[in-house]
């Protein structure tokens, strides 16, 4: 698929097909993901592959039951290395850089998903981050930025409208 069109055939899938995603197919997601930009290339983020069902249960009860994370044949949990961030860049790259970059990773892990035939959903606001890292026992610093179930569509729901540019692009030059 070309790159633009992975952009528009993006969208968020929560049904999955009981059908494991091929261990090819993953390490060119995760490889895509490894090449996004990052603060000072620091890449201060970590990405947990998960395939356990018990474990998936755990992140689907850490987002209130939604069924995707449980029902997805992998999830990939983003996260944030602030202390990583922070040695080069203080308390900008704690409280922000490394977010930046482990949110970053995560969209260009969505779009390879996409491209590769996959399904995804950007799970990133409705989760308690505790329990997921109790659920991948993660230590340090470390920190839950963002949940990505895939997995082979098992639905297809209707496009969401997109806010027109207009509403969403302020210029400062006219456009030539």
């Amino acid at each position: 698929m070309e790159f633009f069109e992975a952009i528009h055939a993006r969208q968020s899938i929560r049904k999955f097909q009981d059908k494991p995603v091929e261990v090819d197919t993953l390490m060119k997601i995760l490889e895509a993901a490894n090449r996004a930009p990052s603060a000072g290339n620091l890449q201060a983020y970590q990405i947990v592959v998960v395939q356990e069902p018990a474990v998936k249960a755990r992140l689907d009860a850490a987002s209130g039951h939604q069924g995707s994370l449980a029902e997805a044949p992998v999830v990939l949990v983003f996260c944030a290395h602030p202390q990583e961030s922070a040695t080069r860049y203080g308390s900008r790259g704690e409280d922000l850089y490394c977010i930046q970059d482990a949110t970053i990773a995560c969209a260009y892990a969505q779009l390879a998903a996409t491209a590769l035939g996959l399904a995804s959903v950007w799970i990133g606001a409705v989760f308690e981050p505790e329990m997921v890292r109790d659920a991948l026992r993660l230590g340090g610093s470390q920190w839950p930025i963002a949940l990505l179930p895939l997995g082979s569509p098992a639905e297809q729901p209707p496009r969401q409208p997109r806010r027109p540019l207009q509403e969403t692009v302020r210029w400062i030059a006219s456009p030539r």
